[in-house]
């Protein structure tokens, strides 16, 4: 199996979040912190990765990616906040 991420990017700290899924989590972040990829992370540029998740199962993976989506805003929020208080990019860290 694939490893899988799902991942939320943010403008800032309680700013505008995105959440998507990828195979190669330092690729897809990178293209959009270069606005590679056309949509909303680069209309609004959205480029701090806040938040993410490591799957096996990319079934799996692509289902909690539709499920954060659908979640309203504020859980969003509490979810990011519990895993990273500060908001900080996560980028430097897994592009290592």
């Amino acid at each position: 199996m694939k490893t899988m991420y799902v991942y939320i990017l943010a403008t800032k700290k309680y700013g505008r979040v995105y959440s998507g899924v990828t195979n190669s989590l330092t690729r897809r972040t990178y293209e959009h912190q270069h606005d590679l990829i056309e949509g909303h992370t680069k209309k609004y540029h959205i480029h701090r990765l806040v938040y993410y998740e490591v799957y096996d199962d990319p079934l799996i993976a692509i289902q909690r990616e539709k499920s954060i989506k659908r979640y309203p805003r504020q859980w969003k929020i509490n979810l990011i906040n519990g895993f990273n208080p500060e908001w900080k990019d996560l980028f430097p860290e897994i592009s290592k």
